[in-house]
């Protein structure tokens, strides 16, 4: 078979059956449905099992962790190629064949995906209604991802497929134990393996205010311990030169963004020691905007300045865009 869509599931009842469906009613039809239910106690994977549908699976786990989840079924995997969706996202029923049009277009990419839409669960309709196109969507092949990141959306842990062969070099794929920016450690350790392609066009609904979803999660002022296992293997020389100076640049912008973070809670002198550490980014307006801050704004135009920012944020990470 051609996919394995692998979704997690901890206490989605309210969510499981829809994400379920959007990836049955796929109009490439080459699949299975790998559902890892890690430890539910509100009777999930029950429901799943009700829809009583051949291409589904569902396996059980002691709760774990998503990180645990994902890599069972990995492991699980049949297909040629694995996607991944969270219990509570949505694929649009192109998905997949838009995916098999990326492999086309760029067939030395052993990661492919689309672009998503970010859907509030407290407005609007589920499952989204979803944007027409005409025109063939655009397919980028992104070979230098710390910077892709951040220009803008890029990707998300619905919307990616990775050839299986290539998992399989890689487990355990996602880092267990962690909860914040683990998905990200596992995009960034691909991307420098393999070019990934991403068709613009959006086929993906990404839930974005969910309970117990890690977009829910406040930001800490710290850098997660994937950030730090990047930046030794930037220092490390298993990175092409290239690849070791986005690496660090980005790694920098994350910096730029706790000291922003400290300004805007008060905390100047926290703020100045972050923009220090973050100093491989002085070449761009960012790190010298944050200058400006820390030197010149009080904490309540930060804290504004800073919640105004995120409102307009596409794609929710730890690290806003590095134009401003």
């Amino acid at each position: 078979m051609k996919f394995s869509v692998v979704i997690p599931l901890y206490n989605k009842a309210r969510y499981i059956c829809c994400t379920v469906q959007s990836v049955l009613d796929q109009s490439f039809s080459d699949i299975e449905v790998i559902v890892v239910d890690d430890g539910s106690s509100d009777g999930g994977a029950d429901l799943v099992n009700a829809m009583n549908d051949p291409r589904i699976r569902v396996v059980h786990q002691t709760n774990a962790g998503v990180s645990a989840a994902r890599n069972l079924g990995i492991d699980l995997a049949r297909g040629e190629w694995v996607a991944f969706l969270d219990a509570d996202d949505w694929h649009h029923p192109e998905h997949l064949a838009c995916l098999v049009d990326a492999q086309a277009a760029w067939p030395e990419a052993d990661a492919v995906g689309t672009d998503f839409l970010m859907m509030d669960d407290a407005a609007g309709e589920w499952p989204p209604y979803w944007p027409t196109f005409n025109e063939i969507p655009k397919i980028e092949l992104i070979t230098d991802l710390p910077r892709r990141w951040m220009a803008g959306p890029s990707l998300c842990s619905s919307s990616v497929a990775v050839r299986s062969t290539r998992l399989q070099t890689m487990q355990p794929c996602f880092p267990v134990d962690e909860a914040q920016a683990e998905d990200l450690d596992f995009w960034f350790r691909l991307a420098e393996q393999t070019p990934i392609a991403l068709a613009h066009a959006p086929r993906v609904a990404y839930r974005t205010a969910v309970d117990d979803s890690l977009t829910t999660l406040s930001n800490t002022l710290e850098v997660p311990p994937s950030f730090e296992r990047m930046q030794a293997r930037a220092l490390s020389g298993a990175l092409t030169p290239a690849q070791r100076d986005s690496t660090l640049w980005f790694i920098a912008q994350h910096k730029l963004t706790l000291a922003r973070l400290s300004l805007s809670g008060g905390k100047r002198l926290q703020g100045l020691k972050w923009l220090i550490r973050g100093h491989r980014a002085a070449s761009g307006k960012r790190w010298w905007m944050t200058a400006a801050m820390a030197c010149f704004l009080p904490q309540v135009l930060i804290a504004q300045w800073e919640k105004w920012r995120t409102s307009r944020k596409l794609f929710h990470t730890d690290i806003p865009d590095a134009g401003s």
